[in-house]
């Protein structure tokens, strides 16, 4: 059994490596970015900005942001300019109080802004941390157009319960009607997990200091999520993960969850007086399925995106998953449906005797109504009305209390993940997603922040007659330089913008580029990307609703072949590919750079030796290495030189990228003019100069070359022999310049010495002039 156990692990994990596997086919650098309008950055307008918190406004066509000790409002279509400032620093004293408490001066004793929600139509609800005592406010923003932005004068309230007092502890949160709910840790130890609720005119709730609610959980999202039109069966839902004991008790096991509570839910009579009791929770499952019931489970839930659909009621729910194993390290995104979520919570509850004891479904008799249900018209019957939570039994409250959680899991669609990668060299921290209209059908582009600063644009492509997908990541982008984890990421599909924060900055980042693909048809084709199609001129964005004729997409296969048929599907101008010209010593080592834009192209060499005109295809062996970056030469042979084309190919799309002109200098024309030059012999170069091409470099760049290629026994003397070649006869000029300008000194000095020299004396030079 053990055996089979582990030839099924190696399979399972054998089979991740091969689905994890995919290139970037697009890697766009920090600066490229910049230069080419890509994406705006904005860091703040007093030092470092401290990014804690965001929030999108597209009503107001505003972009707010909460940092260290700042609230900004940016424009949406151009981050960093016109942003409005409000300081808002600890209350007086506070910042000295956290310190004398042990806290960081540095980096937690301030007023870290960690929530920015709208609460009515002219505010919005601000919340920091105030140097470890929260506080809360509310931010003037006027109407739409009137891009007002002022802190209420009435001042800060007590922001406990609903800000968590660290800079950096997960937290969740959501305002619905004029309330805040919470996932936080309340006190100042972060030892109390609660989910509070607060603001309002009704009382403040929250759950039971219970482990059996809450264990150790890390809060990742809140949703108001409606279950049907009635609203007082509207729902707030919670995603995050928690630390549960094992049957055992000696291991702890870390679980994804999904729990809710009634809007309507005011506690109990009795029981549960001032605590939540509609609360229920169900596990997430993101698992690869393998031989024999192995499943390997990614469980650690590290984002949650919202994808809405016409039906409010039924969103689709991305979720974002990591696993750190003995084994490997990756993640996966699982996709879940609210009908499959609502059929969980509807089904049994989990039930064990003790905590030495297995989970099992309850088989005994559940209390009405139902616990976990709001009172709501779904709930009453003609006999039995409840207006209230105060008016369930306390049978049903105290049936609640001890089963807060559900049996059966919530699996996700297809009960696989959408995506898994495990060979990225980052870690997986936020999602987006965006549903966009192709040629051929919907595509879902999803957009991943890393722990390194970079985004990667995704789409999933289901097979056909199949559950299972193939990813395809289409651009890797580096918004910010250093290598520092993105934090939180916002989309507006209005405005076609993904704006992406990190604890340096925020950045204003185009979702798509399509000239950056290239200028052929099969370039654009090869892409895959599902915003961009070739309209017959140019990659240009693609428009479901316009009536152009001659659109050429291939999302799915991405064969130009097909697409492109009546394009030149060979970018092969020899001619206007630009010339370079390299120059080797014989017996050394010389490399020759091609970097492809696209890694998932391969990459073949080609030569021309004059005076052939043929170009012959380049073999490779131990003295000729072909990497990744270009073609090496570990030892130089006179019979190399010849002109050297790199091209590639990609779905059958041909392109030359570069053109090098490689010349060898032979052995004895170097060691001949190193002789000459130390006999004395006028300074000239150790071999003819080459004919001239255009753009080819100048004879100080030759010699340049030589310098980095060639391994001399005594690099010192090629050095000086360079030195004296390159500047032969300014050197001579300037010495000849220098001799005369001390001679004239030492002239100059002897005859100020004559006409003070004392009768009989001798005539002193200064040892200086002399020496000269």
């Amino acid at each position: 059994m053990r055996a089979a156990a582990a030839a099924a692990a190696c399979w399972l994990w054998g089979a991740l490596l091969a689905a994890g596997r995919s290139l970037p086919r697009l890697r766009l650098p920090y600066r490229e970015l910049l230069s080419t309008n890509r994406s705006v950055l904005f860091f703040g307008l007093r030092g470092p900005l401290g990014f804690r918190s965001l929030y999108l406004d597209e009503y107001r066509d505003r972009l707010f942001v909460g940092g260290k000790d700042v609230l900004y409002s940016l424009r949406l279509d151009r981050a960093g300019m016109d942003a409005k400032e409000i300081y808002w620093p600890p209350v007086p004293g506070q910042t000295e109080e956290c310190v004398r408490k042990g806290k960081d001066p540095a980096t937690e004793c301030a007023n870290y802004v960690r929530l920015l929600h709208p609460y009515n139509r002219t505010h919005l609800l601000a919340c920091g941390t105030g140097a470890f005592r929260p506080l809360c406010a509310f931010v003037y923003v006027g109407h739409r157009g009137e891009h007002a932005f002022a802190l209420e004068p009435a001042g800060a309230e007590n922001g406990r319960g609903r800000c968590p007092h660290e800079p950096d502890r997960a937290f969740a949160s959501a305002v619905v009607g004029g309330e805040l709910y919470a996932g936080l840790t309340a006190d100042f130890l972060g030892r109390d997990p609660v989910i509070f609720r607060s603001m309002g005119t009704r009382s403040a709730l929250r759950t039971e200091t219970d482990q059996r609610l809450l264990s150790d959980p890390k809060f990742v999202a809140a949703y108001l999520i409606p279950d049907s039109d009635d609203r007082d069966d509207d729902k707030v839902y919670f995603f995050f993960t928690e630390k549960v004991a094992e049957a055992d008790g000696k291991e702890h096991t870390v679980f994804s969850r999904v729990a809710r509570i009634c809007v309507n839910d005011v506690g109990g009579q009795r029981v549960l007086v001032n605590k939540w009791s509609t609360f229920n929770k169900a596990r997430l499952v993101c698992s690869v399925p393998g031989p024999g019931g192995i499943d390997t489970h990614f469980d650690e839930l590290e984002d949650i995106f919202l994808l809405r659909t016409k039906d409010g009621k039924s969103p689709e729910i991305y979720a974002l998953f990591s696993t750190v194993s003995h084994v490997f390290r990756g993640s996966a995104v699982c996709v879940y449906h609210m009908a499959d979520v609502r059929e969980v919570f509807n089904g049994p509850f989990a039930h064990r005797d003790s905590p030495l004891h297995q989970w099992a479904a309850y088989e005994g008799r559940v209390p009405y109504p139902r616990p976990g249900v709001c009172p709501s018209k779904t709930t009453n019957q003609p006999r039995r009305q409840y207006s209230t939570t105060k008016d369930y039994p306390d049978d049903v409250l105290r049936f609640a209390r001890a089963h807060p959680l559900m049996y059966k899991p919530v699996y996700p669609r297809h009960r696989q993940p959408l995506l898994v990668k495990t060979d990225l060299q980052h870690h997986l921290h936020q999602l987006v997603v965006d549903r966009v209209e192709a040629e051929d059908g919907q595509y879902d582009v999803l957009f991943l922040g890393t722990d390194t600063g970079s985004v990667l644009k995704v789409v999933a492509l289901q097979k056909a007659n199949s559950a299972a997908t193939e990813d395809i990541i289409l651009e890797e982008l580096q918004v910010f330089k250093a290598p520092v984890p993105i934090t939180q990421m916002e989309i507006s599909v209005k405005r076609q913008m993904l704006y992406v924060g990190s604890s340096l900055g925020v950045a204003q980042v185009r979702l798509h580029q399509c000239e950056s693909y290239g200028t052929a048809c099969a370039e654009c084709c090869l892409a895959r990307d599902p915003y961009c199609a070739w309209d017959g001129t140019a990659c240009a964005r693609y428009q479901p609703a316009g009536k152009r004729r001659h659109r050429r997409q291939d999302v799915r296969h991405g064969n130009p072949m097909h697409q492109c048929l009546d394009q030149n599907l060979t970018v092969d101008d020899f001619e206007r590919v630009e010339e370079k010209v390299l120059y080797g010593a014989e017996h050394n080592s010389t490399f020759l750079e091609c970097a492809p834009r696209s890694p998932q192209a391969s990459v073949q060499w080609f030569v021309q030796r004059p005076p052939d005109e043929q170009r012959d295809e380049v073999k490779t062996d131990e003295r000729i290495l072909q990497t990744e970056q270009g073609l090496l030469f570990r030892t130089l042979h006179r019979h190399d030189a010849g002109v050297y084309y790199c091209k590639t190919l990609e779905h059958g799309f041909t392109q030359t990228v570069t053109k090098t002109a490689l010349e060898v200098i032979e052995r004895e024309q170097l060691e001949h003019g190193f002789q000459r030059e130390l006999e004395g012999e006028p300074a000239r170069p150790p071999c003819p100069e080459p004919t001239p091409r255009p753009g080819a470099p100048t004879h100080k760049a030759w010699f340049k070359d030589i310098m980095h290629l060639i391994s001399y026994t005594n690099l010192q003397r090629v050095e000086e022999y360079c030195a004296r070649l390159w500047c032969g006869d300014r050197q001579r000029r300037k010495s000849k310049l220098a001799k005369a300008k001390h001679a004239l000194a030492a002239m100059d000095v002897g005859k100020r010495g004559q006409a003070t020299k004392p009768h009989g004396g001798r005539n002193r030079v200064p040892r200086q002039a002399a020496a000269t």
